[in-house]
């Protein structure tokens, strides 16, 4: 079965040789580009730049895919607003839009469902369906940029999904959202998340692009780190680490370690301790967070996050504790796609 090409999904380079190709000046492409990512523009024939007639011919064998808002809900609280996206092919997806004094961060999915089975995270539940496409990840942005008509200064990659499972076209949403034909968002303002997938940490370090790079840690001991998160029996917190002193030598960026604080499992004044002890001496940052507890585990909510923060500050340890936000819309990963999934 032939299948058309996504335009959204390609670079601005790759545009010049479609439309050199189909006989048209190379500046066109650049016009195209912004219109897709910087206007947002749904369909090829609301591109009136374009004629007619190259229009037509364009959509012998390209589309623009447009993912469409299936619900959202916002925050009493404090106006955190969570997306539910319907994909072309049916599944659904989700985005968070924080609201900070500094601006809008928005939290993107990168995967539809997630294969790395962490016990406290309600996005793995239903394992892995399939990677989004560079445009799915990128049409979350602009649906969202579109539904509050404000800009977007900050974008963490920590939604449903590991980022690095679906490595290229990660890389590649990340050079587009930079593009300055596009968004032009600057790298710095970029955030992703991982579990610890040790070869893509190195690979990514090789591409010296300067976002920041947050691992989810969870735990300073290998044995316990194996309970709740099983991508510990093919990676070592060592492993890990070394990765980590690696990527920091490469870009001379700050990693930050998310820690998932759960009660009677990481908590303890020698969970602190142990590790301090791994990230001394590292350009590091601990951001401690307050578990959000999902239907799906018996796992709580340790009231020690002021303590082991503490700890950590005495021993030298760059640390925050992570401000809750939206929790009266279930916006930790996964908990609304999983209501919908299960007819809740």
């Amino acid at each position: 079965m032939y299948l058309k090409k996504d335009l959204k999904d390609l670079k601005l380079e790759e545009l010049e040789e479609i439309i050199t190709s189909l006989g048209e000046k190379k500046f066109r492409a650049k016009q195209l580009f912004k219109w897709i990512h910087e206007k947002n523009i749904k369909d090829i024939d609301d591109i009136t730049v374009l004629s007619k007639e190259f229009r037509i011919k364009l959509k012998e064998d390209f589309y623009i895919s447009n993912i469409k808002m299936h619900e959202k809900f916002e925050s009493k609280i404090d106006k955190t607003i969570k997306y539910l996206f319907l994909l072309e092919d049916g599944n659904i997806i989700e985005s968070v839009r924080m609201k900070h004094k500094h601006g809008n961060s928005i939290c993107l999915s990168t995967q539809v469902g997630c294969k790395m089975g962490c016990s406290f995270c309600a996005s793995t539940k239903e394992g892995l369906i399939r990677n989004l496409t560079t445009a799915e990840i990128l049409d979350q942005v602009y649906k969202i940029k579109e539904d509050i008509d404000e800009n977007i200064s900050n974008i963490v990659l920590m939604g449903t999904g590991e980022p690095l499972d679906n490595y290229e076209n990660v890389l590649k949403f990340i050079r587009l959202i930079n593009d300055k034909n596009g968004q032009n968002i600057s790298m710095r303002s970029i955030s992703l998340s991982t579990c610890g997938l040790v070869e893509e940490m190195y690979k990514l370090a090789e591409k010296n692009i300067p976002i920041t790079l947050s691992i989810s840690l969870h735990s300073a001991s290998n044995d316990d780190r194996k309970k709740i998160m099983p991508i510990s029996n093919k990676y070592s917190i060592e492993d890990i680490l070394d990765a980590s002193r690696y990527y920091i030598e490469k870009t001379n960026r700050r990693i930050t370690f998310e820690y998932t604080l759960i009660k009677d499992v990481n908590d303890k004044k020698e969970d602190a301790k142990k590790l301090s002890e791994l990230l001394k001496g590292m350009l590091a940052h601990v951001n401690i967070i307050p578990l959000n507890p999902i239907k799906e585990s018996n796992l709580e909510t340790s009231n020690y996050a002021s303590d082991f923060s503490e700890l950590l500050i005495k021993k030298g340890i760059n640390t925050t504790i992570r401000r809750e936000m939206g929790r009266d819309i279930n916006a930790a990963c996964g908990q609304l796609r999983n209501n919908i999934l299960n007819g809740n």
